[in-house]
């Protein structure tokens, strides 16, 4: 109980400045539990229907690897789909890659979208500690400057205390976010490198039956 006292103390001690740091702090977090849980269905979902997808383009069962992923709206799907759907119609390499990077391009941004949010977060939670401060350090100067000489020090120390207290909880919001950010950023990645994987394989695959189907 001593414990969330010295905390509620600590908060209310620092100012008002305290307040815009804890709602960014608010938003931050809700962005990151937001993105994490995103990137982890999105992750779990493309390995569930790779796994199945998989087997079919290596048989060469392009009709099957077709119905599968049309009647799926998950990243990998919509990118395979695409060049499934120019695999019977083109038979260049080129086209058929194209058509994926198209559809790339356009699943990339939703998996990075609003992450950038959270570094934000972190460096306005930063900055508003440091002009909180700022803030308490000018009013503390000015408050002492009419006192007793005498009490001028303890005065002083007293309240630079106090105005340190929102460089403190600005930093203790902005490291987890920060952290938290490149957590995201690396599981986007991870996602986007598995969808490049999938996307050569499928195209290898294509491509090796076609070149068959010319040679024979």
């Amino acid at each position: 109980m001593d414990f969330i006292y010295s905390i509620f103390g600590f908060f209310v001690a620092g100012g008002p400045f305290m307040y815009p740091i804890l709602i960014v702090a608010a938003v931050g977090a809700a962005i990151a539990v937001e993105r994490y849980v995103t990137l982890t269905l999105v992750r779990a979902r493309n390995q569930s229907v790779w796994s199945k997808v998989q087997p079919a383009l290596t048989s060469g069962d392009f009709d099957k690897a077709r119905e599968l992923t049309s009647d799926d709206d998950s990243a990998i799907s919509r990118l395979l789909s695409m060049g499934l759907a120019r695999q019977g119609a083109v038979r260049r390499r080129e086209d058929i890659e194209i058509a994926m990077e198209e559809s790339m391009m356009e699943i990339i941004p939703q998996l990075e979208k609003r992450t950038p949010y959270v570094a934000l977060s972190s460096n306005i939670a930063t900055l508003l500690g440091l002009l909180g401060t700022i803030m308490g350090l000018i009013q503390a100067f000015t408050a002492v400057s009419d006192a007793n000489p005498a009490e001028k020090a303890d005065l002083l120390s007293a309240s630079i205390s106090v105005a340190m207290n929102t460089t403190a909880f600005g930093l203790i919001v902005a490291i987890p976010l920060l952290i938290t950010n490149s957590v995201l950023v690396a599981k986007a990645g991870e996602i986007v490198d598995s969808l490049e994987m999938a996307s050569v394989k499928a195209l290898n695959v294509i491509t090796a039956k076609a070149r068959r189907q010319v040679e024979a």
